[in-house]
């Protein structure tokens, strides 16, 4: 007789997840949850078990081939927050060859090459925004560095690389906003963000049928066009929505994210301007201390998978666990929770591993980098308005970040 395990409900506010990981991870290497809404799933715990489980090939992507409840979702509008992120089909919620296909039709797009090239494009929109920020913060007054910098820099590059006109930018940043939030399982809040899913990027795809141009947009219609069995008009609606969301979502939080902890760690910031820390160190140290997802829905057990002496039975729904496995004492030390950009580890999870591994991180570390370095160039006396403990995390167990960060760019 197979016997239902007690499941730990997951914090849908994201409160402290640092906290929230070091008591999952005293009941064990991976734990049975209960995600917003009551959906059952398994949270791997540390780092060693969560990388295994990624790279693990009967670990699927794809709800509608192996989640053993996928049948019921319509039974449980409580449930209707998850689609945003598994009912739909892209890169991020397929299996095999589909993935494959998906990801080889986007990949063109984020090449370190095309990358580069967006470079001095970055640069000028950075002091754009920065010009800006001096006037707002004139004689002392606080600037919410996080609306006036962090947000606006990737939202910006990640529009124009898609093409998104000025006039549906709020919309899609409301849509994004709406999907991360996890505070809210109620019916109502998956109908809005279903019916904004369902407006906003037709939209956006009906204003660049009509208006092409160089942009990755346009060329996926044409793909869609001539080729409809490389891209259907489903998968184009859902490769937007993910390229575009998380294009500058996840870069918003790891900007946001640095300059906090660099305002609170002055030393390790007299040591990035000395020269003795790199930007690259910095990065890398946020993505794995703080990554920008701190917890990703949902993968699948192809059939029965063991882990660490656990047993995840085929069908059920796994939360791929960054924020865990980034803060891991058996895989980074003592230390683990502390960030110290000396350490060097590189080794981080927080773009994913494998065929998985996210697309766009070499466009997210470059505008990390050009950002931050700008930043601290243009305002050497920024310092932090606030005090340790005074943030707000965004209202989610899936987002990484801070609801502002106010701060003065001259101390």
């Amino acid at each position: 007789m197979t016997t239902t395990p007690t499941r730990v409900p997951i914090d849908p506010f994201g409160s402290d997840i640092v906290a929230e990981s070091a008591r999952l991870r005293a009941l064990g290497p991976v734990v049975p949850v209960e995600l917003p809404g009551g959906i059952p799933a398994w949270a791997p715990t540390g780092y060693d078990t969560l990388r295994t489980l990624i790279l693990d090939p009967q670990v699927s992507k794809d709800p509608r081939k192996h989640w053993r409840l996928w049948p019921e979702v319509g039974e449980h509008p409580e449930w209707g927050w998850v689609l945003g992120w598994i009912g739909v089909v892209n890169m991020l919620s397929t299996y095999g060859a589909d993935h494959t296909r998906l990801r080889r039709l986007v990949a063109p797009s984020f090449t370190a090459r095309r990358t580069e090239a967006l470079r001095g494009r970055v640069d000028a929109v950075a002091a754009e925004l920065l010009d800006t920020m001096a006037r707002s913060g004139a004689d002392g007054a606080v600037v919410d560095l996080k609306e006036a910098f962090a947000q606006p820099l990737p939202m910006l590059i990640i529009c124009e690389l898609f093409g998104v006109p000025d006039h549906l930018r709020p919309s899609v940043a409301e849509l994004i906003a709406a999907i991360m939030d996890t505070t809210d399982p109620s019916p109502e809040h998956a109908d809005f963000v279903q019916r904004q899913i369902g407006t906003v990027i037709p939209a956006q795809i009906a204003y660049r049928a009509e208006n092409p141009g160089d942009d990755l947009t346009t060329e996926l219609i044409r793909v869609r066009d001539e080729e409809g069995d490389r891209l259907s008009a489903e998968e184009l609606l859902f490769t937007l929505l993910l390229v575009i969301g998380a294009g500058f979502e996840t870069t918003v939080n790891l900007i946001a994210n640095a300059v906090v902890e660099l305002l609170t760690h002055p030393e390790q910031l007299a040591e990035v301007r000395s020269g003795k820390l790199d930007w690259d160190q910095v990065i890398d140290e946020v993505l794995r201390v703080r990554p920008s997802i701190a917890s990703l829905p949902l993968r699948f057990a192809v059939s029965d998978v063991t882990v660490d002496g656990v047993t995840i039975p085929a069908g059920d729904a796994i939360l791929t666990t960054y924020g865990a496995a980034g803060s891991d004492p058996a895989h980074y030390g003592e230390t683990a929770e502390a960030f110290d950009a000396a350490r060097a580890a590189d080794d981080h999870l927080s773009f994913g591993i494998g065929v998985h591994r996210c697309i766009g991180a070499p466009l997210a570390r470059m505008e990390a980098r050009t950002a931050l370095s700008a930043l601290f160039d243009r305002f050497p006396g920024l310092a932090p308005a606030f005090t340790a403990g005074d943030l707000k995390q965004v209202p989610s167990f899936i987002a990484y970040g801070w609801q502002t960060v106010p701060v003065r760019l001259d101390g």
